[in-house]
């Protein structure tokens, strides 16, 4: 695992057998020896390669004590640790030999910190590989780490000596922090959740690893200009990354397209197609007083140079030449591409795949290679569980099947029991647009071998269904199959079909029936015509749906058809004839096999795991009311207080008398018997106080704005979409503007507190809505912080390209956070933890962890409003029926917009989804009107409390206290103990 260092490292690499010496690609010659080589705690193994190569020897840890002596005579103070970045900066150079400013700083620190990292991370893999214990592997298309210097050497405890080295070296620890760009692999709480969980199971001991792509592009940049948010490509690994090393002999072969056919063994082959190579490029992942250190796997993709066509470059002809390499490297550009068009859609499906399919090869890979001579495939859920966070990884289901029945021999029963076993799924959302689903004719196109699996499962799944209901009832049957099945708007088995015939009453068929899901009707004449092509024998009593839809998704109309449309017409006008409609498209309903297929579904909060049982799955809840699951989300308390809020963190130390509380959080609770503490209030504000210094520089850096370190900081950061209601947000504001200008600046002060509203998150750049919204905030924005009238009394911020960086400086300086989604289509959030944490008091619904939240910091200390979920669906049921009434304060603050007050931007289009009753963009669906009234009252209690600075304080600290279970570290003990049966394993 380790890359060139120093020569320290080269001494004890030259007593390590000379494969292993080869792989880490270090030479035998010693260097200077007041070098950094090692964390506090003492190595017990020799350095090793984590790659997909056979199983080299294991060395004995006890007989090897000698080999380790020289590493730890190598002392850790500051001196050491500025010789090892000099000797990064001089030998493994990312920048010219002239200067040694803070960009060749930090890439020769990262460097420096790698060292010590790799020496852990081998130890962790080699003891795992010796010990074959049951590992977790956690598949994710994101992880968003943020910045790793930092949390690196807090999680090694070499904050202090790294800021004393740096600074004998000219520079500060923090100037150099600063530097790293924020790993461009994730996007929202999915990716920040994944990244949780890594640095807890390393931190708990965990045998795991994580899996994902490696996004050369990232999500996008955000701009944010005159015409709101623009988007160009995230350029975070243009100068390179200091922290992954590039696994060029762990490569795996991934396949597209092609045609699957029969062996002479009778089994099935997939051959043909498009061939790609997945390369893997590892990334330490620290744990926190451990010397265990676990892997992330990013695969990258390419193709072999030979598919160079160097007779098409030469002949001028070059992106054909290069048509096979770009199509590859393509997969892993971007996050989430656009699939609004058929390329975009097979982008994101290939990209599904590669991560699926090389992670797979290479957890089978260790598999075989840890069972020696001896492959137990039955064993493989003994060894092995595989988690896919959301369903993104869902082709780990049919990929397995694949790999065991067509590559290992098994049969059907054997391989669907293993695979059954082995993989377990994590439910994120309760939006239908979320569960995915695949076009079935794309996915056969794609991955055929898959689509005969997934047709399979669906048989076998149909099979499950009707053994459980029996066939007394056909109309229950019949909504339990079209609800569970895996492929959508398919015909059933000829024999389960028969169970729900109807006696036929014409010889023509009732062409509206047949296809009344279908979303567009055709003219006339052209229905007369399907009408004709669908009629059967008259001596025919079943109609046979199956081909009644296949007859619709092959027949065109043809030339030789215009005579019998020409017919028609004189007959229609005498005839009033149903209108035939094009059959809905087949789809492949993702979520739904991630059910089948996994034994364990899990919810990510309460309130949520709730709703996937009652609502969005309880057909399967019903069949397999065992496989469901509650895992309320979590957050790793080091990076989001410890190293994030260290002026924070040092006053809960002194206070609970112990830092134990950085692992440990229950001990958080024990700050309760000191809320009333004057002395402590004192020093909490202070802490807040300088958080909010450090951000009020920050933004003026950042946007141009100038707001007062002493008004309320108000902040919502996340994802733009409608659901979470940053609309609700900004025209809350709105409100509060418009009442400030109608009042005296007497009244103005007495009323309102001082506040800086704090937005960030990005729009995904094909959502307009969501983009209409940041452009509203911005031009809000605008307006208020350049009114006199208004002053610091009320300031509106939009921060660009908002990341983890900046969330690790603005959450520890907010004192109101906003989560106020719709009741019920919040699955958790993450930042409402994080912000709790960090003694930030809330507003929002009872949705998501708002409920757990509120429940362990009490109700008192949480600012609450708006409809409940189980309210939600009768709501929308009125306001279609019209019977909504909207309050006249939310009509008037639509007014105000509209009249041109914030620029001359039309926002017809954004406020026209708050109008209306129903039909797609209109009759409000997020409640935004609905839930105005109780918002803007609500708001009205937060500046009464605000103003008294004793109660808000006393708030703050009890969030604080009452955050303690929303550790990522309890979170993860319930799915290794609950899913994934695994053990801690400690190096010791």
């Amino acid at each position: 695992m380790a890359t060139s260092s120093t020569g320290g490292v080269a001494v004890a690499i030259s007593r390590c057998s000379s494969a292993t010496a080869r792989l880490i690609g270090f030479t035998s010659r010693s260097r200077s020896s007041n070098v950094l080589l090692l964390t506090r705690l003492k190595p017990s193994f020799c350095i090793r390669c984590v790659s997909g190569e056979p199983k080299q020897r294991v060395r004995d840890p006890v007989t090897e004590e000698g080999d380790l002596e020289i590493l730890r005579s190598f002392p850790l103070e500051a001196a050491s640790i500025a010789s090892s970045i000099q000797y990064h900066a001089e030998f493994t150079p990312l920048f010219s030999p002239e200067n040694f400013e803070s960009p060749k700083a930090f890439f020769a620190t990262a460097q420096s910190v790698r060292d010590a990292l790799i020496i852990n991370w081998n130890a962790t893999y080699d003891f795992h590989e010796k010990m074959n214990v049951k590992q977790a592997y956690y598949l994710s298309m994101e992880f968003l780490q943020g910045r790793a210097l930092l949390n690196a050497i807090g999680n090694l405890k070499l904050t202090g000596e790294y800021a004393e080295a740096l600074e004998k070296l000219g520079h500060t620890l923090e100037s150099v922090a600063s530097q790293e760009p924020d790993a461009a692999l994730g996007n929202g709480g999915l990716g920040r959740l994944a990244s949780c969980f890594l640095d807890s199971l390393a931190t708990l001991n965990y045998p795991a690893w994580g899996y994902g792509l490696r996004y050369k592009y990232g999500l996008f940049k955000q701009l944010i200009t005159k015409d709101g948010q623009e988007e160009v490509a995230e350029n975070w690994l243009e100068i390179g990354n200091p922290w992954e090393i590039a696994r060029n002999d762990v490569s795996y072969p991934v396949k597209f397209y092609g045609k699957v056919v029969t062996r002479s063994d009778g089994k099935r082959s997939w051959i043909g197609g498009e061939d790609i190579v997945a390369v893997a490029h590892d990334v330490p992942i620290p744990g926190y007083q451990t010397k265990t250190t676990i892997n992330l796997r990013l695969w990258s993709t390419k193709v072999p140079s030979d598919q160079l066509d160097l007779f098409a470059f030469n002949a001028g002809e070059h992106t054909k030449a290069c048509e096979a390499q770009a199509n590859a490297e393509k997969i892993c550009y971007i996050l989430y591409p656009g699939d609004e068009s058929e390329e975009g859609k097979i982008l994101r499906l290939k990209q599904q795949y590669t991560l699926c399919s090389a992670s797979l090869q290479d957890i089978i890979s260790r598999f075989e290679r840890r069972s020696g001579g001896n492959v137990k495939w039955e064993e493989l859920p003994d060894k092995v569980a595989v988690q896919m966070n959301d369903t993104h990884p869902t082709l780990c289901i049919p990929e397995l099947m694949r790999t065991l029945m067509d590559l290992k021999g098994m049969s059907w029963e054997e391989a669907w029991k293993i695979t059954q076993r082995t993989v377990a799924y994590t439910n994120h959302t309760v939006l239908p647009e979320a569960l995915e689903k695949w076009s079935y004719d794309l996915m056969q196109r794609l991955l055929p071998r898959h689509v005969e699996i997934i047709e399979m499962i669906d048989e076998q799944l149909v099979g499950d269904i009707i053994s459980e209901y029996g066939t007394s009832n056909p109309e229950v049957l019949e909504k339990k199959l079209a609800a569970m099945r895996i492929l959508e708007n398919f015909d059933l088995p000829a024999s389960v079909a028969k169970l729900f015939a109807k006696p036929k009453e014409s010889p023509i068929v009732e062409t509206g029936e047949e296809v009344e899901a279908c979303d567009e009707a055709l003219p006339a004449p052209v229905a007369k015509l399907f009408a004709k092509l669908f009629t059967k024998p008259k001596e025919s009593p079943i109609v046979e749906t199956g081909e009644e839809v296949e007859a619709c998704d092959e027949a065109t109309i043809t030339d030789k058809d215009e005579p019998a449309l020409k017919e028609t017409q004189e007959e229609n006008k005498a005839v009033n004839l149903e209108p035939v409609s094009i059959p809905p498209p087949k789809m492949v309903r993702m979520a739904n096999l991630c059910v089948v297929g996994g034994h364990a579904v899990n919810g990510v909060a309460e309130i949520h795991s709730e709703i996937v049982k009652e609502e969005v799955f309880n057909d399967f809840f019903q069949l397999w009311p065992e496989k469901f699951q509650n895992k309320t989300n979590g957050v790793t308390p080091r990076r989001w207080i410890h190293f994030c809020n260290p002026d924070l963190s040092a006053v809960i130390t002194k206070w609970i008398g112990t830092n134990d509380w950085v692992l440990k959080t229950e001990k958080l609770a024990e700050l309760r018997k000191f809320a009333d503490s004057e002395d402590l209030h004192i020093e909490w504000r202070a802490a807040k106080r300088s958080n909010k210094t450090k951000v009020a520089s920050f933004l003026k850096q950042k946007t141009g704005y100038s707001v007062n370190p002493d008004a309320m900081f108000d902040i919502q950061i996340k994802r733009i979409h409608e659901y979470k209601r940053q609309l609700l947000n900004i025209l809350g504001i709105v409100y509060r503007y418009k009442k400030m200008k109608e009042m005296t600046a007497a009244e103005k002060e007495a009323k309102f507190v001082p506040r800086v509203c704090i937005f960030g998150g990005k729009a995904f750049s094909t959502y307009v809505q969501a983009k209409r919204i940041v452009k509203l905030i911005t031009d809000v924005g605008a307006t208020i912080n350049h009114d006199p009238d208004i002053g610091d009394l009320l300031k509106v911020v939009f921060l660009p390209d908002y990341n983890v960086s900046a969330a690790e400086l603005l959450i520890p300086a907010s004192e109101l956070s906003q989560h106020i989604s719709t009741a019920g289509m919040e699955a958790s959030g993450t930042s409402n933890m994080k912000f709790a944490m960090n003694g930030c008091v809330l507003i929002g619904t009872l949705d998501g962890a708002n409920v757990e939240i509120r429940e362990e910091v009490g109700e008192d200390n949480f600012f609450l409003f708006g409809a409940r979920a189980h309210e939600i669906a009768q709501l929308r049921k009125e306001r279609a029926a019209g019977k909504f009434v909207a309050d006249e304060r939310f009509e008037e603050v639509k007014e105000f917009v509209k009249s041109g007050a914030f620029g001359g931007n039309n926002y017809d289009e954004l406020l026209g989804a708050l109008e209306g009753n129903e039909g797609f963009g209109r009759g409000d669906y997020f409640l935004v009107g609905k839930d105005f009234p109780s918002y803007i009252e609500c708001q009205e209690k937060v500046d009464d409390a605000y103003q008294n600075q004793k109660r808000w304080t006393k708030m703050s600290i009890l969030n604080t206290a009452g955050s303690y279970k929303f550790s990522s570290d309890r979170t993860i003990h319930e799915y290794a103990n609950d899913i994934w049966n695994i053990e801690p394993l400690q190096i010791n």
